[in-house]
């Protein structure tokens, strides 16, 4: 049974100060009535507001477990930038102080199980709120409901949907590609199998890199692959039960040349065991360091195609090309302000409680988007 929400505190607490963490703690800091920034150290922490800008507007916390279950008071909201393993204990955590959670991460198994003791807490549990997952959701739902429109949902289609996303170096190098999240995460996403739908029918690629292909957008030639299980978004995304996939594929966007640059990583991957990817990880985080002066660039490209059987048409994208700057990367601002969006939303009470996945229709995600697009996030459609 579903408890009616708990009302928000106006306190959050931002776990976790790496790679993505940029101006939407900012916009939480003007938002909230209280911050507080837990990270490795008080000390660390404390640098890491100050290089935000954000000395005296967040207080910075040594994170623990449970040191954070400690200062945890209901309707307070935990806001996880760790990795996604630890989101469990700590959603164990807020669901036993009755605190709402937000995380930019998938579901885990390890939070879907926790989704029943939420609802009856009364906690909202706001998940897949940052970039890829997350905007590229709000793409998705806001394409979905406009083609539902335009062709009808009972109506006999078949249609192609692809969702492509990715993190490249603004200025292109030799590697093809800058790190923006860690390496060792990079390299065991490429050794886990992609399911999708290709030509009608579910496809699984066991290296997700040898179905790599070419994508043009707006005249740029990128690299495409699809990545994790796209299969189950079918559903997730609510498309019609009329409308039949010709293609259906969620994936990673990297630069022209990424296939041929990354050949010998992709040879270490075929042939090494954990131990060996950790170290491979380690070594190119040395070999190719992200400098004070690179700049970084995000491409989300989102598009769906529907016929009908009659010939009727229905064609649109959203398109998210941005470039870092010397304040902020552009991976931290678009993963950290859509995840600030959700809480905003936690905090005026308009999420239900258990389990929220970004904006799950329509009306909601041209609502998100709108709200994006006023914080200077800017795309087309």
């Amino acid at each position: 049974m579903t408890a009616e929400v708990v009302p928000a505190s106006g306190t959050v607490h931002w776990v976790g100060a790496g790679l993505s963490t940029g101006s939407g703690l900012a916009a939480l800091c003007d938002s909230a009535a209280r911050v507080r920034l837990w990270h490795r150290s008080e000390e660390r922490a404390g640098q890491a507001l100050a290089a935000l800008g954000l000395t005296g507007r967040a207080e910075p916390r040594a994170y623990t477990l449970p040191a954070l279950a400690a200062e945890l008071a209901p309707g307070d909201v935990v806001v996880s930038m760790l990795p996604a393993p630890d989101h469990g204990p700590l959603l164990g955590a807020c669901v036993g102080a009755r605190a709402h959670f937000a995380c930019s991460s998938y579901v885990s198994d390890a939070v879907l199980k926790q989704v029943p003791a939420a609802e009856a807490a009364g906690v909202t549990m706001l998940t897949e709120a940052g970039l890829d997952p997350g905007i590229d959701h709000l793409f998705a739902h806001s394409l979905i409901a406009r083609a539902t429109r335009a062709i009808g949902p009972q109506t006999a289609a078949s249609y192609t949907f692809t969702s492509y996303c990715g993190g490249v170096p603004a200025v292109p190098n030799d590697f093809r590609y800058r790190f923006s999240w860690a390496p060792a995460g990079v390299l065991n996403a490429l050794r886990s199998p992609a399911r999708y739908i290709e030509d009608g029918a579910e496809t699984t690629a066991d290296r997700p890199w040898t179905a790599t292909r070419a994508h043009v957008i707006d005249g740029e030639t990128f690299e495409v692959y699809p990545n994790r299980d796209s299969v189950p978004f079918v559903a997730q995304y609510g498309l019609p039960p009329a409308w039949r996939p010709r293609t259906f594929v969620r994936g990673t966007l990297r630069l022209d040349g990424w296939l041929a640059a990354w050949a010998p990583v992709f040879a270490e991957l075929e042939g090494g065991d954990d131990r060996r990817i950790a170290a491979l990880a380690r070594e190119l985080a040395a070999r190719h360091p992200t400098t004070d002066a690179d700049r970084d660039r995000v491409v989300l490209a989102v598009s769906l195609d529907v016929r009908t059987g009659t010939g009727e048409h229905w064609s649109g994208r959203h398109l998210l090309d941005a470039v870092g700057t010397e304040e902020e990367s552009a991976m931290a601002r678009l993963v950290s302000l859509p995840l600030a969006l959700g809480v905003g939303h936690i905090l005026d009470g308009s999420l239900p409680a258990g389990l929220s996945r970004a904006a799950e229709t329509g009306e909601r995600s041209r609502a998100w988007l709108a709200e994006l697009a006023r914080t200077g996030v800017e795309f087309t459609q």
